[in-house]
């Protein structure tokens, strides 16, 4: 991890920290800029203090809701297996307590996830998805990564305090003792089959794809994401009429572990989010 990559993941935020009761979670979630509300969710063993320069970026014109996900960051873990599921069950109540009028979502890896599922399972409730680094089936993550993730269990914690994602977790978590319990449940968690292929078609929400060119998956997966949105099947057009309403950003340079830091990322979201010709689908 790039020396880059280590000072987002102890960033701080400087917005304002607010807790709210929902599904059973003590959910934390920070509220930074004004504009168009856009909720942030961050990837495994992260928090949304992990996008660093990024939020400010994005707060420049979009009131930017960074939620830390259960058993992630200051929201402390319950008693119940982490899923993306429930996850994006818990994003859909925390729009509805916030009275929030469909936001934009955008996630990143495990946040991607929730971020898919909440659209697909509430698509009253969502503006525009912006998808990073998210694989929607386990198949797509090259084989090395599938071994890796089955090594994420209670018997690594101590291997890896010396990493940046213990050293911001230990810094805010409320029970810092949890962190082997937490690699055992996310380790679980990476250990299910998903493969989400065949409901993108329902996917009402415009979403913009973005991948590093050295992901955790190939681009290729990142294009089959894009035509089943309809990407990628004619011409856009010298008027862009031929342009399908998703998006796709491959992004140069960066990896699965600099893609959440680096500006590239902000600068290809905003105006995907800012352009009113895909506001409505």
């Amino acid at each position: 991890m790039t020396r880059e990559a280590e000072g987002a993941w102890a960033s701080q935020t400087t917005g304002l920290g607010r807790y709210a009761e929902i599904n059973g979670v003590h959910l934390y979630y920070e509220t930074l800029g004004e504009g168009r509300p856009l909720i942030v969710l961050h990837g495994g063993l992260g928090s949304g203090q992990m996008f660093g320069p990024n939020l400010a970026l994005l707060a420049k014109g979009h009131q930017v809701i960074a939620v830390d996900l259960q058993g992630h960051g200051r929201t402390a873990d319950i008693e119940r297996p982490l899923s993306t599921e429930r996850m994006a069950g818990d994003i859909a109540a925390l729009i509805e307590h916030l009275g929030l009028e469909r936001p934009d979502l955008m996630g990143y890896s495990l946040g991607g996830g929730v971020a898919l599922i909440a659209a697909l399972r509430h698509p009253e409730l969502v503006g525009k998805l912006v998808l990073v680094s998210t694989p929607i089936r386990r198949s797509a993550f090259y084989a090395e990564i599938l071994a890796q993730q089955g090594q994420v269990t209670a018997a690594a914690a101590d291997a890896m305090k010396q990493t940046p994602m213990y050293q911001l977790y230990a810094s805010i978590a409320p029970k810092p003792e949890d962190w082997p319990r937490l690699l055992t449940k996310i380790g679980d968690a990476m250990k299910i089959d998903f493969d989400y292929s065949k409901e993108i078609a329902g996917l009402t929400a415009t979403t913009l794809i973005v991948a590093g060119d050295a992901d955790i998956f190939p681009p290729a997966h990142a294009v089959e994401l894009f035509g089943l949105l309809g990407g990628g099947k004619r011409d856009g057009g010298w008027d862009g009429s031929g342009q399908p309403r998703s998006r796709l950003a491959i992004l140069p340079g960066l990896t699965h572990y600099t893609i959440f830091s680096a500006p590239a990322l902000s600068a290809a979201i905003i105006p995907f989010l800012d352009d009113p010709t895909l506001r409505d689908r």
